[in-house]
């Protein structure tokens, strides 16, 4: 009998972190634009706040960045997420693996009720791979050593 109540609570418990990934997910996904997408937004000339949010090393290798887009350290942005205004669209992009910065601060931002900022998808390896505008960055930037 025990084993079955343990059995139970540990399919109830999967479920359960099934079904929040699930809401996850789709919450992402509604706050995702491609390249394509901001592509032609960027070029309607539309009021979008293009944020590059790549850890310092990434700067540091790929110094190119999209143009026009506002660099932010990604811990700056996570330690104080109203960086990311809440009157105006706003997208925030990486070159992280499956876009992990971005989307921790897409989340932080969703949470706080910044309803208009999306991730780029892809990120700007995306970006890129579209063929589309990127400038050198060329403003300096805190290069976190740990000491």
């Amino acid at each position: 009998m025990g084993l079955v109540l343990a059995a139970s609570a540990v399919v109830l418990l999967a479920a359960g972190f099934w079904i929040k990934n699930r809401r996850e997910r789709r919450l992402l996904d509604d706050h995702t634009i491609t390249p394509e997408a901001l592509h032609a937004l960027l070029d309607a000339k539309k009021d979008v706040l293009v944020l590059d949010v790549r850890q310092p090393l990434d700067v540091l290798t790929d110094s190119q960045i999209i143009p026009g887009a506002k660099r932010l350290d990604p811990q700056d942005v996570m330690n104080n997420p109203s960086l990311i205004p809440s009157d105006r669209d706003s997208v925030v992009y990486c070159t992280c693996p499956s876009d992990e910065s971005a989307q921790i601060i897409l989340r932080q931002a969703l949470d706080l009720n910044i309803s208009r900022a999306k991730l780029l998808k892809g990120g700007l390896e995306a970006w890129k791979a579209k063929g589309y505008p990127v400038e050198p960055y060329t403003k300096p930037f805190h290069l976190d050593t740990g000491t």
